[in-house]
């Protein structure tokens, strides 16, 4: 095994054990739930963004298996601080880092922790796992209203 693919399991193990962002924001302007049949992890995003429609504030709370969990903390430390539309292009990105579909000329180092994700796609199950909190970010975002399913 890898050094960087070891790193990258206890990044994973970390966050899973100690979640970043993990719990609820009181009021937030935005909100979305998210359900992943295969595993059964649930999921919900609360989003505080501030005059300027930059994130202020973003946590999840839910069960989930360790790569959902992980996923989420590690999300939220990277879109803090983003504009709705900069976390959107990341959402696309990290989409396309964990099923392998990145352009070759595109810098994977911006990920930083979440490269953690870059060879999910080995395992096709999982990426739905490392995608729900993205996709339950991303429908909170765009004020949907239906819990998002990742099937």
């Amino acid at each position: 095994m890898s050094s960087s693919h070891e790193l990258y399991q206890q990044i994973i193990l970390d966050h899973n054990k100690s979640p970043k962002n993990f719990g609820a924001i009181e009021h937030p302007s935005h909100k979305a739930d998210g359900y992943n049949p295969l595993c059964g992890d649930q999921i919900t995003v609360t989003i505080l963004l501030d005059e300027s429609k930059t994130i202020r504030d973003i946590r999840f709370e839910g069960s989930g298996c360790a790569i959902s969990k992980a996923s989420a903390s590690l999300m939220t430390l990277a879109i803090k601080g983003k504009t709705i539309k900069e976390a959107l292009e990341f959402f696309e990105r990290f989409h396309q880092l964990i099923t392998k579909t990145l352009p070759a000329d595109f810098n994977v180092e911006l990920f930083g922790r979440l490269n953690a994700f870059s060879s999910i796609w080995e395992y096709p199950s999982r990426i739905k796992c490392a995608s729900l909190p993205w996709y339950t970010m991303k429908a909170a975002l765009e004020k949907k209203l239906e819990t998002i399913v990742t099937e």
